[in-house]
């Protein structure tokens, strides 16, 4: 299959799909942190949604690809959509943030794929929110959420899935999440009270489990 990652820097579920024989590539703004540059399209991926194009990877090699992709995965930034973000929203209305998210959204879920699946944290898509705020977008909310720790990794991260025309992934290893507890009862995932200016975009990459699951049970 060819397989299109999008707004992935951590070249994660790219790599599954290619340990399994597929022709994917992983595509973002940012560099790929993954060790293979001659899987990687650095650079905006709306051009690439549809198919039917030529591109570069970072190893300087020029691809095509013939027709539609037959699978797309993507991962687009959720920093003006996550409800954990809720107290700025008034704002990101206002100066247009949040409208230029949704249709990035949007422009993904209506690629011209068969079978695409977007991954991000609890968010306004198809919500009352955005039915109010943004009624002129017809998105449906999201089809499953998952968790880290459904996967084999010990973590707590409640994750959205919208999928077209892709089953439901199913947990393959269920373990007991790692939580640390503050002394007012507030309870967080461990991985997620680590320290370091790159805390975010560690917290961002897709967790090692939910990639094999992708591959394996979509691949």
């Amino acid at each position: 299959m060819n397989v299109l990652i999008a707004c992935e820097e951590s070249q994660r579920v790219c790599e599954q799909f290619r340990l399994k024989g597929h022709n994917a590539f992983s595509c973002d703004i940012l560099n790929c942190s993954g060790g293979h540059p001659e899987w990687h399209i650095k650079g905006d991926v709306i051009p690439l949604l549809d198919g039917h194009c030529d591109f570069i990877t970072m190893d300087f090699k020029k691809h095509q690809i013939i027709g539609e992709w037959n699978l797309i995965i993507a991962f687009p930034p959720c920093t003006h959509l996550a409800v954990s973000g809720a107290r700025h929203f008034e704002k990101k209305r206002k100066d247009g943030r949040q409208k230029e998210a949704i249709e990035f959204f949007k422009t993904i879920l209506n690629a011209k794929c068969n079978k695409i699946c977007i991954e991000n944290p609890v968010n306004i898509i198809g919500s009352d929110y955005m039915k109010t705020w943004f009624p002129e977008y017809d998105l449906p909310n999201c089809t499953q959420y998952i968790q880290p720790y459904e996967f084999g990794n010990p973590s707590r991260k409640k994750t959205g899935l919208w999928l077209k025309n892709l089953p439901p992934l199913k947990p393959t290893n269920i373990v007991e999440p790692k939580i640390v507890t503050y002394k007012d009862g507030s309870t967080f995932s461990y991985d997620y009270c680590q320290s370091g200016k790159n805390r975010s975009q560690i917290r961002s990459k897709t967790y090692p489990g939910i990639a094999y699951a992708m591959a394996e049970q979509w691949g």
